[in-house]
């Protein structure tokens, strides 16, 4: 439709280039008159002619009256001599017109002017037809290239290659691919030693940690061209396509070999077979078998990898997993403190960092962020500063730009009334402080009633080092902390006027509670035990074949541990907050005032030795993730 509406638009201009071309040849002002060979022998027998012109069967008559323009047309192969001799006009009568002009007609002028109206229609019908014939034959071609592959190619020569010294942390992972790197740089070293290289690698982890950017490294390395699609671009509506797209990669790869294949999102395509109600003929299958075959039908030393990414390897295939197609599994996790580090050098450079800023620190401030977290900290802590007109991006913007990844942007705009400004403080207050004396909890950085993101106000905590287990006192400390808060609203304004408030609260404190019992088996009744592993099972199917792996009466069962949970939490908080309602009162008074306390402040606060000034806002910033 596009290209139909362009080619119109062509025609159109073309015909008003033609029509404003036509408009510079100049025309009569009057159209001559038409008269008959009898008028004008009258004519010059009356001594009334002063020029005659004629061109071809043309005669043009001028007269002296008025310059009066006559026409007239001769009969053809007639010389206008002639014509007069015909007529008997006297040869002096002719003799006394001032001019008399004879113009050749036979030159190419001639000819276009006289196939020129017959040629323009049909030229313009031929340019229509011809457009309208180019437009169907790019259909017919795009019809034709349906079943290729779309994937996109990147030369070894290519200027923005990646490499491996590109990639900051995942230590581990890159000494696997080193060995993918050799294999496709020297290949007679593995096949002297009778060593086949794996034919796939599947890479494993969380979003954001990289595992695109590491294949790309993959293939810088071995400087040999990469081909990468994504595990959707592989089906379509129609049948058989995503099967056709998945033989004219492996064509391709094979003919550039040694290669490497990359699918992104492989889970798209890759998920177990037989699992859906459609049955097990349906597009996305097809796709999957072919690829299954694909990888089965080359040999293992020819130069083509298959390198695929995902962050939901529970839920591929079997055969898409065993020994001969992907049969080596590289997991990435989130970088620890070190790695952090390093990923922060490397987005760090070409922007102007002030001397006060420690990378370190603000590694030791964000556990649990990925390497996209960390570049896009970076970035927004950039766009703060270029907001505020700065020259250079300072410790402040950094911090702030963390609470902004976590939560969102700050809300000032935002309009409370008073009894909402003060609730809002109570319940931070109840978290910060049930945080702080309770021995497992992780230690409270900041707690401010300005709104970010969806949170009316927040506290945030974080571990003072990377955290890989959490104990049952922890997990009950931290439901405690998570209560705190509205614990302190049911304690402060009774529960008649418990607000909506606490409502996430409420669900993170019970699915933590779930996971307690259902997952990790902290329960006395219970036992050692996972229960309900089919609870985030996609496929409406496999819910019906599989059912939960436990009864009714366990059910009951969950239900109450859950609840003793939650309620043991709700009076530890309870019996915090009472115990040190004073350091509450004082921590919500600071609140209402300053609406954010950092960590130095608070510390004070609870304390009981806060004085105005002690400490500089925003130095002392600690989020956790």
């Amino acid at each position: 439709m596009k290209n139909l509406i362009k080619n119109f638009g062509i025609i159109f201009i073309s015909l008003l280039l033609i029509a404003s071309l036509l408009s510079f040849v100049p025309m009569p002002n009057e159209k001559p008159e038409n008269i008959g060979v009898t008028k004008l022998v009258q004519e010059i027998n009356n001594n009334e002619v002063k020029e005659i012109s004629v061109a071809g069967d043309i005669i043009t008559v001028v007269l002296k009256t008025d310059n009066k323009v006559q026409e007239l047309k001769k009969e053809s192969g007639q010389s206008f001599s002639q014509l007069m001799t015909d007529y008997g006009v006297p040869a002096e009568k002719l003799q006394m017109i001032e001019k008399v002009e004879f113009k050749d007609q036979s030159g190419w002028i001639y000819w276009l002017g006289l196939l020129l109206p017959f040629l323009l229609p049909i030229l313009l019908v031929l340019g229509i037809i011809f457009f309208m014939t180019r437009q169907v034959q790019g259909v017919n071609n795009k019809a034709m290239g349906f079943g290729q592959s779309s994937a996109r190619q990147s030369k070894p020569d290519d200027k923005n290659k990646k490499t491996f010294k590109d990639i900051a942390g995942a230590k581990e992972a890159k000494e696997e691919l080193e060995e993918i790197v050799d294999f496709l740089k020297d290949p007679k070293k593995f096949t002297v030693m009778g060593a086949k290289i794996p034919k796939g690698v599947l890479l494993m982890g969380s979003p954001g940690t990289g595992k695109t950017l590491l294949a790309k490294a993959v293939a810088g390395e071995a400087n040999v061209p990469f081909f990468s699609i994504s595990g959707s671009e592989f089906v379509e509506m129609f049948v058989g396509v995503g099967a056709s797209r998945v033989r004219d990669l492996f064509n391709k790869a094979k003919k550039a070999a040694p290669a490497i294949i990359f699918i992104d999102e492989i889970d798209a395509v890759g998920r177990k077979r037989g699992a859906g109600l459609g049955g097990s003929h349906d597009e996305r299958e097809q796709t999957l078998n072919q690829i299954l075959v694909e990888m089965d039908g080359f040999d293992p030393n020819l130069g083509v990898i298959v390198i695929a990414a995902t962050n939901r390897p529970d839920v591929l295939d079997s055969a898409l997993l065993r020994p001969g197609r992907f049969d080596r599994r590289v997991v990435i996790d989130l970088p620890d403190i070190e790695d952090r580090e390093q990923i922060l050098q490397v987005h760090a450079l070409g922007k102007p960092i002030a001397k006060n800023v420690s990378l370190r620190e603000i590694a030791e401030r964000t556990p649990g962020f990925s390497g996209a977290d960390l570049a896009n900290l970076l970035n927004e802590a950039a766009i703060l500063a270029v907001r505020r007109n700065k020259k250079q991006i300072d410790k402040q913007d950094i911090l702030e730009s963390i609470e902004k990844v976590i939560l969102g942007p700050e809300k000032r705009s935002r309009v409370m009334t008073d009894k909402e400004k003060e609730m809002t403080a109570y319940h931070e207050a109840g978290h910060a402080v049930v945080g702080h004396f309770l021995p497992n909890c992780d230690p409270v950085r900041k707690v401010s009633i300005i709104g970010r993101g969806m949170a009316g106000g927040y506290t945030l905590s974080m571990p003072d080092k990377d955290v890989r287990y959490q104990t049952i006192a922890k997990f009950k400390d931290d439901l405690a902390m998570i209560l705190g808060g509205y614990v302190t609203e049911k304690l402060i304004y009774g529960e008649e006027q418990l607000s909506t408030g606490p409502s996430s609260d409420l669900q993170k404190a019970t699915q933590i509670a779930s996971k307690m019992i259902m997952r990790y088996g902290m329960s006395e009744n219970l036992g050692p035990r996972m229960y309900g592993e089919n609870e985030e099972l996609i496929f409406l199917a496999q819910e019906i074949h599989n059912r939960k792996n436990y009864s009714e009466k366990v059910a009951e069962e969950i239900d109450l541990e859950i609840n003793k949970l939650l309620a043991d939490a709700e009076k530890t908080a309870e019996t915090i907050i009472k115990e040190h309602r004073k350091e509450m009162e004082d921590l919500v008074k600071h609140l209402l005032e300053k609406e954010t306390i950092e960590q130095e402040e608070f510390k004070q606060i609870m304390s009981g030795g806060f004085t105005e000034g002690a400490s500089d806002k925003g130095d002392n910033l600690e989020i956790a993730k």
